[in-house]
Protein backbone atom coordinates (compact mmCIF):
# COMPACT_ATOMS: atom_id res chain seq x y z
CA UNK A 1 0.00 0.00 0.00
CA UNK A 2 0.94 3.49 -0.33
CA UNK A 3 0.35 6.22 1.81
CA UNK A 4 1.60 9.82 0.16
CA UNK A 5 1.85 13.54 1.44
CA UNK A 6 3.20 13.09 4.62
CA UNK A 7 1.50 16.50 5.60
CA UNK A 8 2.22 17.49 9.30
CA UNK A 9 1.84 20.13 11.65
CA UNK A 10 4.34 21.52 14.10
CA UNK A 11 3.57 21.11 17.55
CA UNK A 12 3.43 24.22 19.82
CA UNK A 13 4.73 24.90 22.97
CA UNK A 14 1.63 25.35 24.56
CA UNK A 15 -1.38 22.56 23.79
CA UNK A 16 -4.69 23.86 23.27
CA UNK A 17 -8.42 22.78 21.97
CA UNK A 18 -9.53 23.61 18.89
CA UNK A 19 -13.30 23.14 19.81
CA UNK A 20 -12.41 26.76 21.54
CA UNK A 21 -13.19 29.78 19.27
CA UNK A 22 -10.68 32.92 19.11
CA UNK A 23 -11.31 35.57 21.16
CA UNK A 24 -9.73 39.07 20.23
CA UNK A 25 -6.50 40.02 22.07
CA UNK A 26 -6.47 42.86 23.88
CA UNK A 27 -4.22 46.07 22.93
CA UNK A 28 -3.08 46.53 26.89
CA UNK A 29 -1.99 42.64 27.18
CA UNK A 30 1.06 41.77 28.53
CA UNK A 31 3.43 39.38 26.27
CA UNK A 32 4.43 37.37 29.40
CA UNK A 33 0.64 36.97 30.46
CA UNK A 34 -0.47 35.85 26.81
CA UNK A 35 1.81 33.00 25.79
CA UNK A 36 0.31 32.61 22.66
CA UNK A 37 -1.04 36.00 21.17
CA UNK A 38 -1.29 36.05 17.63
CA UNK A 39 -0.62 39.83 16.33
CA UNK A 40 1.27 39.15 13.46
CA UNK A 41 3.56 41.83 11.88
CA UNK A 42 6.23 42.81 10.70
CA UNK A 43 9.36 44.49 12.54
CA UNK A 44 10.12 46.33 9.55
CA UNK A 45 8.14 50.06 9.75
CA UNK A 46 6.90 50.27 6.29
CA UNK A 47 5.98 46.22 5.86
CA UNK A 48 1.98 46.41 6.20
CA UNK A 49 0.86 44.58 9.58
CA UNK A 50 -0.80 40.83 8.70
CA UNK A 51 -3.90 39.77 10.56
CA UNK A 52 -3.79 38.54 13.84
CA UNK A 53 -4.49 35.40 15.23
CA UNK A 54 -6.56 36.06 18.22
CA UNK A 55 -6.47 33.60 21.08
CA UNK A 56 -3.98 33.80 24.14
CA UNK A 57 -3.96 30.34 26.13
CA UNK A 58 -2.13 30.04 29.30
CA UNK A 59 0.69 27.97 29.32
CA UNK A 60 1.12 24.91 29.76
CA UNK A 61 2.93 23.24 32.54
CA UNK A 62 5.51 21.76 30.18
CA UNK A 63 6.45 24.97 28.92
CA UNK A 64 6.65 26.79 32.49
CA UNK A 65 9.33 23.98 33.50
CA UNK A 66 11.25 25.09 30.35
CA UNK A 67 11.27 28.47 31.28
CA UNK A 68 12.81 27.33 34.63
CA UNK A 69 15.55 25.22 33.27
CA UNK A 70 19.47 26.08 33.94
CA UNK A 71 20.52 27.01 30.63
CA UNK A 72 17.85 28.90 29.44
CA UNK A 73 17.81 26.61 26.59
CA UNK A 74 14.49 25.62 24.38
CA UNK A 75 13.66 22.38 24.25
CA UNK A 76 12.12 22.15 20.67
CA UNK A 77 9.15 19.48 19.92
CA UNK A 78 9.42 17.56 17.06
CA UNK A 79 6.20 18.15 14.87
CA UNK A 80 3.62 15.62 14.61
CA UNK A 81 2.99 14.31 11.20
CA UNK A 82 -0.81 14.41 10.06
CA UNK A 83 -1.45 11.03 9.32
CA UNK A 84 0.49 11.98 6.96
CA UNK A 85 -1.10 10.36 4.36
CA UNK A 86 -3.01 11.40 1.53
CA UNK A 87 -4.91 8.59 0.08
CA UNK A 88 -3.68 4.79 0.71
CA UNK A 89 -3.30 2.16 -1.68
CA UNK A 90 -1.48 -1.18 -1.70
CA UNK A 91 -1.34 -4.59 -1.00
CA UNK A 92 -3.05 -4.40 1.98
CA UNK A 93 -5.71 -1.68 1.71
CA UNK A 94 -4.59 -0.03 5.03
CA UNK A 95 -5.67 3.21 5.45
CA UNK A 96 -3.42 6.11 6.88
CA UNK A 97 -4.29 8.54 9.92
CA UNK A 98 -4.29 11.98 9.25
CA UNK A 99 -4.07 15.28 10.61
CA UNK A 100 -6.70 17.93 10.61
CA UNK A 101 -5.36 21.61 10.72
CA UNK A 102 -5.35 24.71 12.42
CA UNK A 103 -6.64 28.35 13.12
CA UNK A 104 -6.24 31.17 11.07
CA UNK A 105 -5.30 34.62 12.15
CA UNK A 106 -8.49 37.06 12.86
CA UNK A 107 -8.18 40.19 11.10
CA UNK A 108 -8.49 43.58 13.34
CA UNK A 109 -6.80 42.51 16.62
CA UNK A 110 -3.73 44.80 17.13
CA UNK A 111 -2.60 44.21 20.69
CA UNK A 112 -0.08 45.59 22.65
CA UNK A 113 2.50 43.73 25.41
CA UNK A 114 1.29 44.50 28.88
CA UNK A 115 -2.05 45.37 29.77
CA UNK A 116 -5.87 43.80 29.18
CA UNK A 117 -7.91 45.90 27.00
CA UNK A 118 -11.66 46.84 27.09
CA UNK A 119 -13.70 45.09 25.27
CA UNK A 120 -13.76 45.64 21.81
CA UNK A 121 -10.75 48.19 21.50
CA UNK A 122 -8.41 48.66 18.90
CA UNK A 123 -4.78 49.74 18.51
CA UNK A 124 -3.58 50.88 15.37
CA UNK A 125 -0.10 49.13 14.22
CA UNK A 126 2.52 51.15 15.73
CA UNK A 127 6.06 51.44 14.35
CA UNK A 128 8.37 49.51 15.30
CA UNK A 129 12.37 50.76 15.78
CA UNK A 130 14.15 50.23 12.68
CA UNK A 131 14.85 46.47 11.87
CA UNK A 132 18.53 44.51 12.24
CA UNK A 133 19.01 42.96 9.45
CA UNK A 134 20.28 39.16 8.92
CA UNK A 135 21.85 37.69 5.94
CA UNK A 136 19.49 37.11 2.67
CA UNK A 137 18.45 33.01 2.93
CA UNK A 138 21.10 31.02 1.70
CA UNK A 139 19.71 29.78 -2.16
CA UNK A 140 19.59 26.22 -2.27
CA UNK A 141 17.34 23.04 -1.22
CA UNK A 142 15.38 23.17 1.82
CA UNK A 143 16.82 21.79 4.87
CA UNK A 144 16.16 17.60 5.12
CA UNK A 145 14.19 16.03 7.35
CA UNK A 146 16.27 14.69 10.87
CA UNK A 147 16.81 11.19 10.63
CA UNK A 148 13.40 9.30 11.94
CA UNK A 149 13.11 7.65 15.09
CA UNK A 150 11.62 3.89 14.42
CA UNK A 151 7.56 3.85 15.18
CA UNK A 152 6.66 0.16 15.94
CA UNK A 153 8.35 -1.53 14.33
CA UNK A 154 12.08 -3.88 13.88
CA UNK A 155 14.43 -2.27 11.05
CA UNK A 156 15.16 -4.88 8.74
CA UNK A 157 17.15 -3.17 6.25
CA UNK A 158 17.47 -0.08 3.55
CA UNK A 159 16.76 -0.97 0.22
CA UNK A 160 17.04 1.93 -2.05
CA UNK A 161 18.15 3.81 1.00
CA UNK A 162 14.52 3.26 2.36
CA UNK A 163 14.29 1.91 5.41
CA UNK A 164 12.07 -1.38 5.81
CA UNK A 165 10.07 -2.00 9.14
CA UNK A 166 8.25 -5.23 10.32
CA UNK A 167 5.35 -4.25 12.62
CA UNK A 168 4.31 -6.57 15.90
CA UNK A 169 1.40 -7.16 14.25
CA UNK A 170 3.24 -9.46 11.42
CA UNK A 171 4.54 -11.47 13.73
CA UNK A 172 0.72 -12.07 14.82
CA UNK A 173 -0.21 -12.34 10.86
CA UNK A 174 2.68 -14.97 10.62
CA UNK A 175 1.56 -17.09 13.59
CA UNK A 176 -1.97 -17.27 12.03
CA UNK A 177 -0.91 -18.05 8.27
CA UNK A 178 1.78 -20.93 9.80
CA UNK A 179 -1.59 -22.28 11.91
CA UNK A 180 -4.05 -22.13 9.11
CA UNK A 181 -1.91 -23.12 6.21
CA UNK A 182 -0.47 -26.08 8.31
CA UNK A 183 -3.70 -27.75 8.76
CA UNK A 184 -4.56 -27.11 4.66
CA UNK A 185 -1.12 -29.16 4.26
CA UNK A 186 -2.47 -31.74 7.33
CA UNK A 187 -4.91 -33.01 4.48
CA UNK A 188 -3.00 -32.60 1.16
CA UNK A 189 0.60 -34.49 2.76
CA UNK A 190 -0.46 -35.78 6.42
CA UNK A 191 2.99 -37.51 5.93
CA UNK A 192 5.09 -34.81 7.00
CA UNK A 193 3.64 -34.57 10.97
CA UNK A 194 4.64 -31.71 12.73
CA UNK A 195 6.80 -30.53 9.81
CA UNK A 196 4.44 -29.11 8.24
CA UNK A 197 3.98 -26.29 10.26
CA UNK A 198 7.77 -25.52 9.51
CA UNK A 199 6.98 -25.78 5.71
CA UNK A 200 3.58 -23.17 7.13
CA UNK A 201 6.20 -20.43 8.66
CA UNK A 202 8.78 -20.36 5.55
CA UNK A 203 5.15 -19.61 3.08
CA UNK A 204 4.21 -17.08 5.18
CA UNK A 205 8.17 -15.12 5.23
CA UNK A 206 7.74 -15.93 1.48
CA UNK A 207 4.25 -14.28 1.11
CA UNK A 208 5.67 -11.38 3.11
CA UNK A 209 8.10 -10.81 0.88
CA UNK A 210 6.05 -10.93 -2.29
CA UNK A 211 4.24 -8.21 -0.62
CA UNK A 212 7.41 -6.29 0.19
CA UNK A 213 8.59 -6.59 -3.34
CA UNK A 214 4.95 -5.40 -4.30
CA UNK A 215 5.57 -2.25 -1.89
CA UNK A 216 9.28 -2.29 -3.49
CA UNK A 217 7.52 -1.35 -7.06
CA UNK A 218 5.75 1.53 -5.57
CA UNK A 219 8.88 3.18 -3.52
CA UNK A 220 10.43 2.52 -6.95
CA UNK A 221 8.21 4.41 -8.65
CA UNK A 222 7.98 7.27 -6.30
CA UNK A 223 11.86 7.82 -6.48
CA UNK A 224 11.67 7.82 -10.30
CA UNK A 225 9.61 11.10 -10.11
CA UNK A 226 11.71 12.59 -7.25
CA UNK A 227 9.02 12.24 -4.68
CA UNK A 228 10.77 11.10 -1.18
CA UNK A 229 9.70 7.83 0.36
CA UNK A 230 9.77 7.65 4.48
CA UNK A 231 9.55 4.14 5.00
CA UNK A 232 8.11 0.92 4.43
CA UNK A 233 6.32 -1.69 6.76
CA UNK A 234 5.02 -4.34 6.78
CA UNK A 235 2.31 -5.24 9.38
CA UNK A 236 -0.95 -6.94 9.62
CA UNK A 237 -2.61 -7.25 6.42
CA UNK A 238 0.47 -6.32 4.22
CA UNK A 239 2.67 -3.52 3.68
CA UNK A 240 2.33 0.18 3.66
CA UNK A 241 4.83 2.74 1.88
CA UNK A 242 4.80 6.14 2.98
CA UNK A 243 5.86 8.77 0.33
CA UNK A 244 5.74 12.23 1.80
CA UNK A 245 4.47 14.37 -1.71
CA UNK A 246 1.48 13.57 -3.47
CA UNK A 247 1.99 13.04 -7.49
CA UNK A 248 2.19 16.07 -9.54
CA UNK A 249 -0.03 14.97 -12.48
CA UNK A 250 -2.88 12.28 -12.92
CA UNK A 251 -0.90 10.28 -15.08
CA UNK A 252 2.37 9.95 -12.38
CA UNK A 253 -0.33 9.14 -10.15
CA UNK A 254 -1.69 6.37 -12.07
CA UNK A 255 1.36 4.86 -13.22
CA UNK A 256 2.61 5.34 -8.81
CA UNK A 257 -0.66 3.10 -7.78
CA UNK A 258 -0.69 0.62 -11.10
CA UNK A 259 2.90 -0.82 -10.18
CA UNK A 260 2.27 -2.71 -7.05
CA UNK A 261 -0.74 -5.04 -8.63
CA UNK A 262 1.34 -4.99 -11.95
CA UNK A 263 4.14 -6.58 -10.29
CA UNK A 264 2.05 -9.08 -7.91
CA UNK A 265 0.83 -10.00 -11.30
CA UNK A 266 3.77 -10.56 -12.62
CA UNK A 267 4.65 -12.76 -9.24
CA UNK A 268 1.86 -14.92 -9.83
CA UNK A 269 2.72 -15.70 -13.17
CA UNK A 270 6.63 -16.57 -12.68
CA UNK A 271 4.89 -18.67 -9.48
CA UNK A 272 2.97 -20.51 -11.77
CA UNK A 273 5.81 -21.08 -14.59
CA UNK A 274 8.04 -22.50 -11.56
CA UNK A 275 5.30 -24.76 -11.08
CA UNK A 276 5.18 -26.83 -13.72
CA UNK A 277 8.41 -28.54 -13.85
CA UNK A 278 7.33 -29.72 -10.26
CA UNK A 279 5.64 -32.73 -9.74
CA UNK A 280 1.94 -31.78 -8.00
CA UNK A 281 1.47 -32.96 -4.76
CA UNK A 282 5.04 -32.32 -2.94
CA UNK A 283 5.94 -29.86 -0.86
CA UNK A 284 7.61 -27.55 -3.80
CA UNK A 285 4.61 -27.50 -5.36
CA UNK A 286 2.27 -26.96 -3.08
CA UNK A 287 4.18 -24.39 -1.64
CA UNK A 288 4.61 -22.72 -5.26
CA UNK A 289 0.83 -23.28 -5.72
CA UNK A 290 -0.10 -20.87 -2.75
CA UNK A 291 2.26 -18.02 -3.64
CA UNK A 292 0.87 -17.97 -6.87
CA UNK A 293 -2.83 -17.82 -5.54
CA UNK A 294 -2.01 -15.37 -2.66
CA UNK A 295 -0.21 -12.58 -4.99
CA UNK A 296 -2.75 -13.05 -8.07
CA UNK A 297 -5.15 -12.60 -4.57
CA UNK A 298 -3.34 -9.67 -3.48
CA UNK A 299 -3.08 -7.82 -7.11
CA UNK A 300 -7.22 -8.43 -7.65
CA UNK A 301 -7.61 -7.21 -4.28
CA UNK A 302 -5.65 -4.20 -4.94
CA UNK A 303 -7.13 -3.50 -8.15
CA UNK A 304 -10.74 -2.83 -6.93
CA UNK A 305 -11.82 0.77 -8.00
CA UNK A 306 -11.94 2.49 -4.28
CA UNK A 307 -10.02 4.20 -1.98
CA UNK A 308 -7.56 3.62 -0.24
CA UNK A 309 -6.50 0.66 -2.43
CA UNK A 310 -4.49 0.76 -5.52
CA UNK A 311 -7.16 0.82 -7.22
CA UNK A 312 -8.59 3.81 -5.32
CA UNK A 313 -6.04 5.62 -6.68
CA UNK A 314 -6.09 4.77 -10.50
CA UNK A 315 -9.60 5.80 -10.33
CA UNK A 316 -8.93 8.99 -8.71
CA UNK A 317 -6.43 9.49 -11.47
CA UNK A 318 -8.37 8.91 -14.09
CA UNK A 319 -11.40 11.64 -12.84
CA UNK A 320 -8.51 13.94 -11.85
CA UNK A 321 -7.61 13.82 -15.34
CA UNK A 322 -11.54 14.05 -16.44
CA UNK A 323 -12.28 16.95 -14.52
CA UNK A 324 -9.13 18.92 -13.62
CA UNK A 325 -9.41 18.75 -10.24
CA UNK A 326 -7.86 16.50 -7.71
CA UNK A 327 -10.36 17.34 -5.02
CA UNK A 328 -13.37 15.30 -7.46
CA UNK A 329 -10.70 12.31 -7.87
CA UNK A 330 -10.65 11.88 -4.36
CA UNK A 331 -14.45 12.36 -3.54
CA UNK A 332 -15.32 9.86 -6.39
CA UNK A 333 -12.91 7.35 -5.10
CA UNK A 334 -13.24 7.60 -1.46
CA UNK A 335 -17.23 6.91 -1.90
CA UNK A 336 -16.56 3.93 -4.17
CA UNK A 337 -14.09 3.01 -1.55
CA UNK A 338 -17.00 2.92 1.09
CA UNK A 339 -19.15 1.51 -1.05
CA UNK A 340 -16.52 -1.33 -1.57
CA UNK A 341 -16.18 -1.64 2.56
CA UNK A 342 -19.76 -2.75 2.69
CA UNK A 343 -19.94 -4.81 0.00
CA UNK A 344 -16.81 -6.79 1.64
CA UNK A 345 -18.78 -6.43 5.04
CA UNK A 346 -22.03 -8.18 3.22
CA UNK A 347 -20.72 -10.24 0.39
CA UNK A 348 -17.47 -11.82 2.09
CA UNK A 349 -19.43 -13.93 4.37
CA UNK A 350 -22.04 -15.17 2.11
CA UNK A 351 -19.66 -16.05 -0.26
CA UNK A 352 -17.97 -18.21 2.22
CA UNK A 353 -21.67 -19.92 3.00
CA UNK A 354 -22.26 -20.29 -0.74
CA UNK A 355 -19.39 -22.71 -0.91
CA UNK A 356 -18.18 -20.30 -3.84
CA UNK A 357 -14.41 -19.94 -2.25
CA UNK A 358 -13.92 -23.74 -2.82
CA UNK A 359 -15.29 -25.42 0.48
CA UNK A 360 -18.88 -26.47 0.62
CA UNK A 361 -21.28 -24.73 2.62
CA UNK A 362 -21.71 -28.01 5.20
CA UNK A 363 -18.44 -27.49 6.16
CA UNK A 364 -18.62 -23.43 6.83
CA UNK A 365 -20.37 -23.50 9.56
CA UNK A 366 -19.25 -22.92 12.90
CA UNK A 367 -15.98 -21.13 14.22
CA UNK A 368 -15.31 -21.12 10.60
CA UNK A 369 -18.18 -18.61 10.30
CA UNK A 370 -17.02 -16.39 12.70
CA UNK A 371 -13.51 -16.32 11.46
CA UNK A 372 -15.36 -15.22 8.10
CA UNK A 373 -17.25 -12.91 9.47
CA UNK A 374 -14.58 -11.44 11.94
CA UNK A 375 -12.01 -10.89 9.00
CA UNK A 376 -14.99 -9.56 7.02
CA UNK A 377 -15.55 -7.05 9.51
CA UNK A 378 -11.48 -5.89 9.81
CA UNK A 379 -10.97 -5.40 6.04
CA UNK A 380 -14.57 -3.73 5.82
CA UNK A 381 -13.14 -1.35 8.65
CA UNK A 382 -9.78 -0.65 7.21
CA UNK A 383 -11.04 -0.04 3.75
CA UNK A 384 -13.76 2.51 4.87
CA UNK A 385 -11.46 4.59 7.66
CA UNK A 386 -9.05 4.65 4.82
CA UNK A 387 -11.14 6.11 2.54
CA UNK A 388 -12.70 8.53 4.83
CA UNK A 389 -9.13 9.37 5.47
CA UNK A 390 -8.67 10.57 2.15
CA UNK A 391 -11.24 12.57 2.07
CA UNK A 392 -10.07 14.41 5.16
CA UNK A 393 -6.81 14.86 4.00
CA UNK A 394 -7.79 16.26 0.41
CA UNK A 395 -9.29 18.92 2.15
CA UNK A 396 -5.99 19.36 4.05
CA UNK A 397 -4.26 20.00 0.79
CA UNK A 398 -6.78 22.31 -0.36
CA UNK A 399 -6.49 24.57 2.83
CA UNK A 400 -2.57 24.29 3.00
CA UNK A 401 -2.09 27.33 0.67
CA UNK A 402 -3.83 29.24 3.42
CA UNK A 403 -1.30 29.06 5.57
CA UNK A 404 1.22 32.03 5.27
CA UNK A 405 4.39 32.97 6.82
CA UNK A 406 4.04 36.74 5.83
CA UNK A 407 0.24 36.34 7.48
CA UNK A 408 0.96 34.24 10.38
CA UNK A 409 4.50 36.38 11.59
CA UNK A 410 3.94 38.14 14.46
CA UNK A 411 5.88 41.69 14.76
CA UNK A 412 9.14 41.97 17.03
CA UNK A 413 11.28 44.34 18.54
CA UNK A 414 15.22 43.76 18.42
CA UNK A 415 16.79 43.81 21.95
CA UNK A 416 20.43 43.51 22.97
CA UNK A 417 21.35 40.56 24.97
CA UNK A 418 21.79 42.30 28.61
CA UNK A 419 18.62 44.36 28.30
CA UNK A 420 16.36 43.73 31.57
CA UNK A 421 13.09 42.16 30.62
CA UNK A 422 10.86 44.82 32.02
CA UNK A 423 12.75 47.08 29.64
CA UNK A 424 12.22 44.85 26.58
CA UNK A 425 8.46 44.45 27.40
CA UNK A 426 7.82 47.94 27.42
CA UNK A 427 9.77 48.51 24.28
CA UNK A 428 7.62 45.79 22.76
CA UNK A 429 4.35 47.51 24.09
CA UNK A 430 5.36 50.75 22.53
CA UNK A 431 6.00 49.49 18.94
CA UNK A 432 2.85 47.15 19.23
CA UNK A 433 5.30 44.16 19.15
CA UNK A 434 4.63 40.81 20.27
CA UNK A 435 8.11 39.24 20.08
CA UNK A 436 11.27 39.79 20.96
CA UNK A 437 14.85 39.21 19.11
CA UNK A 438 18.11 39.33 20.48
CA UNK A 439 20.57 41.35 18.28
CA UNK A 440 24.06 41.97 18.99
CA UNK A 441 25.46 45.78 18.99
CA UNK A 442 25.55 45.65 15.22
CA UNK A 443 21.71 44.86 15.25
CA UNK A 444 22.65 41.09 13.90
CA UNK A 445 19.94 38.57 15.81
CA UNK A 446 21.63 36.33 17.96
CA UNK A 447 18.42 34.53 19.28
CA UNK A 448 14.62 34.51 20.17
CA UNK A 449 12.83 34.98 23.74
CA UNK A 450 10.62 32.20 24.06
CA UNK A 451 7.57 33.09 25.27
CA UNK A 452 7.03 30.10 27.87
CA UNK A 453 10.47 31.13 28.90
CA UNK A 454 8.62 35.06 29.93
CA UNK A 455 5.49 33.24 31.28
CA UNK A 456 7.79 31.91 33.95
CA UNK A 457 9.62 34.91 35.26
CA UNK A 458 7.49 36.44 38.19
CA UNK A 459 6.89 40.06 37.20
CA UNK A 460 8.55 41.52 40.49
CA UNK A 461 12.11 40.03 38.89
CA UNK A 462 11.51 40.79 34.90
CA UNK A 463 14.02 43.74 36.18
CA UNK A 464 16.89 41.96 37.32
CA UNK A 465 16.70 39.18 34.15
CA UNK A 466 18.62 39.41 31.09
CA UNK A 467 16.68 38.54 27.76
CA UNK A 468 19.97 36.60 26.77
CA UNK A 469 18.79 34.29 29.80
CA UNK A 470 15.72 33.47 28.00
CA UNK A 471 16.47 32.96 24.33
CA UNK A 472 16.73 30.28 22.27
CA UNK A 473 20.22 30.87 20.13
CA UNK A 474 19.14 31.19 16.20
CA UNK A 475 20.49 28.40 13.89
CA UNK A 476 20.09 28.15 10.12
CA UNK A 477 16.90 26.47 10.21
CA UNK A 478 15.30 28.61 12.24
CA UNK A 479 15.53 31.56 9.62
CA UNK A 480 12.59 31.18 8.13
CA UNK A 481 11.53 33.34 4.55
CA UNK A 482 9.09 35.48 4.58
CA UNK A 483 7.45 34.47 1.26
CA UNK A 484 7.07 30.84 2.12
CA UNK A 485 3.35 29.08 2.40
CA UNK A 486 1.41 25.84 2.66
CA UNK A 487 3.64 22.51 2.41
CA UNK A 488 6.87 24.53 1.54
CA UNK A 489 6.28 25.95 5.05
CA UNK A 490 5.75 23.08 7.16
CA UNK A 491 8.55 21.18 5.06
CA UNK A 492 10.90 23.68 6.84
CA UNK A 493 9.56 23.62 9.91
CA UNK A 494 9.16 19.60 10.67
CA UNK A 495 13.09 20.07 9.54
CA UNK A 496 14.06 22.28 12.85
CA UNK A 497 11.64 21.40 15.19
CA UNK A 498 11.28 24.75 17.66
CA UNK A 499 8.51 27.03 19.24
CA UNK A 500 9.79 30.11 17.23
CA UNK A 501 11.15 31.12 14.17
CA UNK A 502 12.78 34.18 12.69
CA UNK A 503 11.04 35.23 9.99
CA UNK A 504 12.99 37.35 7.28
CA UNK A 505 12.59 39.51 4.15
CA UNK A 506 14.20 38.34 1.05
CA UNK A 507 16.46 41.05 1.39
CA UNK A 508 17.32 39.90 4.70
CA UNK A 509 15.56 42.22 6.86
CA UNK A 510 13.93 41.14 10.02
CA UNK A 511 9.77 40.68 9.10
CA UNK A 512 9.22 39.30 12.73
CA UNK A 513 8.65 35.85 14.42
CA UNK A 514 6.81 32.90 13.89
CA UNK A 515 5.39 30.76 16.49
CA UNK A 516 4.74 26.97 16.28
CA UNK A 517 1.96 27.74 18.35
CA UNK A 518 -0.28 29.98 15.76
CA UNK A 519 0.68 27.73 12.81
CA UNK A 520 -0.68 25.09 14.69
CA UNK A 521 -3.85 27.10 15.61
CA UNK A 522 -4.11 28.12 11.86
CA UNK A 523 -3.94 23.97 11.05
CA UNK A 524 -6.76 23.34 13.15
CA UNK A 525 -8.84 26.76 11.92
CA UNK A 526 -8.89 25.71 8.01
CA UNK A 527 -9.52 22.43 8.54
CA UNK A 528 -12.78 23.03 10.62
CA UNK A 529 -14.07 25.49 7.33
CA UNK A 530 -15.90 23.05 4.65
CA UNK A 531 -14.34 22.95 1.39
Amino acid sequence: MVESGGTGRPRPDNEQSAEHPATPASPATDLAQTPDPGTPGPATPDAEPAPATSEAPAPSEAASAEAASADGGDAPQEPSTPGDDHGTTGANGVGEGETEAGAEPEVGAEPEVGAEPEAGQRVPPTPTPAPASVPALPKGPPPQRPPEQPRGGLLMGRPFGVPVYVAPSWFLVAALITWVFGNQLDRVLPELGALRYLVSLFFAVAFYASVLIHELAHTIAALRFKLPVRRIQLQFFGGVSEIEKEAETPGREFWLAFVGPLLSLVLAGVFYLAMQPVEPGTVPGVLLAGLMISNLIVAIFNLLPGLPLDGGRMLRAVVWKLTGKPMNGTIAAAWVGRALAVSVLIGLPLLTQSGALGSSAEDSVGMDTVTDALLAAILAAIIWTGAGNSLRMARLREHLPELRARTLTRRAVPVETHTPLSEALRRANDAGARALVVVDAHGEPLSLVREAAIVGVPEHRRPWVAVSGLAQDLTDGMRVSAELAGEDLLDVLRATPATEYLVVEETGEIFGVLSAADVERAFVKAMARPS
